[in-house]
């Protein structure tokens, strides 16, 4: 397995397109005003298979800051090379982002994927949604998501990563206080196969 951040892309595997079309109907009686969607191919295709089994077809936007946490010279790199090269650094990277040093990879600070996310988020505020479905990244998000609600950077892993095609659902009245209904929920995946016994 290697890193994919904000410059690599790999194709769905069957198994992820799958599991998309059953999160997509689980989402197709919800009423989103827009999908919005990171541009790179894997977010985006993701995207397009949950609007094709909305019922009611919400617009879908593709966002440069929705993009994965642009990594550097983690990029492409083996997993397990680097952490056995970097212990310490990919314990932080999963745990305590605090003590990740960005710089010893050229990768984007904690700040950096963080506000370029939730600042795009904010800008919502100026729109009449009420529902909004955003597809993104598990790094990124998970920070992200983590930083809309107020934790510290220390803590912003705290509850681990989002798994792929998971739901997560936050509500705000002023885009300043966020809530934090639905954490990281994959249910519709159960709920899916036992229906066929």
């Amino acid at each position: 397995m290697r890193f994919q951040g904000a410059n690599g892309d790999s194709p769905l595997l069957q198994t992820a397109i799958d599991e998309l079309h059953t999160l997509g109907k689980h989402l197709s009686d919800t009423h989103f005003n827009k999908i919005y969607s990171s541009d790179l191919p894997r977010a985006l295709h993701s995207a397009k298979i949950i609007q094709q089994e909305n019922h009611f077809a919400p617009d879908l936007i593709p966002i440069s800051e929705l993009r994965e946490w642009g990594l550097g010279k983690l990029e492409g790199a083996k997993i397990a090379a680097t952490e056995a090269a970097y212990p310490q650094q990919m314990w932080a990277f999963r745990h305590n982002l605090a003590q990740f040093n960005h710089n010893l990879f050229d990768a984007e600070s904690v700040y950096q994927t963080t506000h370029r996310t939730t600042s795009f988020i904010k800008t919502l505020k100026e729109k009449d949604y009420q529902k909004v479905l955003i597809v993104g990244h598990g790094a990124n998000l998970t920070a992200s998501i983590r930083t809309l609600l107020g934790y510290e950077v220390s803590l912003l892993r705290k509850d681990g990563g989002l798994a792929n095609a998971s739901v997560t659902i936050l509500e705000t009245d002023d885009f300043d206080s966020f809530k934090l209904i639905t954490w990281n929920n994959l249910d519709y995946l159960v709920e899916d196969k036992t229906a066929n016994l």
